[in-house]
């Protein structure tokens, strides 16, 4: 966007700092800052603006939230970009419903900051869809939790982007359990795709999708033994890449054992979760599954461990989180509280946790994790990674 154009546009800030920026970085353009304590409706009616700059390091995650969701209430809502350092989950769900926004995060440049605002700018930028998100969940040891963290993520997206299209991927095609889990049917059947992969289109992945209670749609097969040896890895991408021009958001819910096709949906996440347990065994492979991850993906993918099933402790000959960290030599980047009875009652009645046990710390947890990924979602410009199975040397 030249600067002729820029200068066309109203760009009112919250926030005196990230207001100086703006003048510094776009003098071109009409300016106006305002502080969130004094704002009012009508001081963003008389405002016009065409994109609103919000330092998300000031005032309380309620008042941004407040002033986001009345931002999406305009009849010509502007765009709204997110800068600062700090995210806080709670933002997570205004910023879903609006048609353009995005987030910046501090330290950043002028240069950065007029790219951001530039791009929010843009003709045709209103209708642009954002491009998918893909995040892979792996256990590091089995029966760590990750398919029930899946299914969590997964009724999260749904539940906070209603408009938005949510997929969730067994690729544990031997002995699946998303969908007991979900009491959903398993309907895919990668034997018909495994003959000409090529066709696979979006009718066909409409036909092996099953619509469950947690509002999103399960992609998952019956159990086969042979499964793994019968469908070809081509099967196994090609299904993942058209999955993946359908859907907006995809949860894949990755088997622990590697297979042909493994490290080519790993290359094509944006996020690789690996879940642990808080014991010395789990936690040495989950040490060790990274660095492998780390090694084979030549890409900027960086594996998050996230600790299942933690409890507090006073006592007791279990390792304590900083001792977890200590011992995978980086810090964890999600951890789930422990809360046997609404995971059983759940896997039990069939469903989500956040349906029959809604106040469960788990819920929470969850909430929190998937809200800071998706705050961290790339701008729609941004050079597109590798569709699962396109990997790139």
């Amino acid at each position: 966007m030249s600067p002729s154009i820029l200068a066309k546009h109203r760009l009112l800030v919250i926030g005196s700092a990230l207001a100086e920026l703006a003048r510094q970085a776009m003098p071109q353009a009409a300016v106006e800052a305002a502080a969130l304590d004094a704002l009012d409706a009508l001081t963003i009616r008389r405002a016009a603006a065409d994109l609103v700059l919000i330092d998300a390091d000031i005032g309380e995650t309620a008042q941004l939230r407040q002033l986001i969701e009345a931002l999406g209430e305009l009849p010509n809502a502007p765009a709204v970009l997110l800068a600062g350092s700090q995210f806080p989950g709670g933002l997570a769900r205004a910023l879903f419903k609006l048609e353009r926004a995005d987030v910046l995060d501090a330290p950043f440049t002028l240069e950065e900051l007029v790219i951001s605002v530039t791009v929010l700018l843009a003709p045709g930028a209103a209708a642009a869809p954002p491009r998918s998100q893909c995040w892979s969940v792996m256990s590091a040891v089995g029966g760590a939790g990750a398919t029930t963290l899946a299914i969590e993520m997964a009724t999260r997206l749904a539940t906070c982007a209603p408009r938005a299209m949510v997929g969730l991927i067994d690729l544990n095609l031997a002995d699946g359990a998303a969908a007991a889990y979900l009491g959903g049917k398993p309907a895919m059947n990668l034997t018909e795709a495994a003959i000409a992969p090529d066709r696979m289109d979006a009718a066909l992945l409409g036909a092996f999708a099953a619509r469950v209670s947690g509002g999103f749609d399960l992609f998952a097969g019956p159990r086969d033994p042979t499964a793994f040896t019968r469908h070809s890895p081509s099967a196994v991408c090609r299904l993942l890449e058209v999955a993946c021009q359908t859907y907006d958001w995809l949860v894949v819910d990755m088997p622990r054992a590697r297979h042909p096709w493994s490290i080519d949906v790993l290359a094509g996440s944006d996020e690789v979760l690996i879940v642990s347990e808080l014991t010395v065994p789990a936690l040495l492979a989950a040490r060790a599954l990274t660095d492998e991850i780390e090694a084979e993906v030549n890409d900027d993918i960086r594996p998050k461990i996230v600790l299942n099933r933690l409890a507090k402790r006073a006592f007791g000959p279990g390792p304590s989180q900083a001792e977890a960290e200590k011992a995978l030599g980086r810090k964890v980047d999600g951890a789930i509280t422990s809360d046997w009875e609404a995971a059983a009652c759940s896997a039990n009645l069939g469903g989500p946790i956040s349906h029959h046990r809604p106040r469960s710390k788990i819920v929470r947890d969850v909430a929190a994790l998937v809200d800071g990924l998706a705050l961290k979602r790339p701008a729609t410009t941004s050079p597109a990674k590798p569709e699962p199975g396109r990997r790139v040397a």
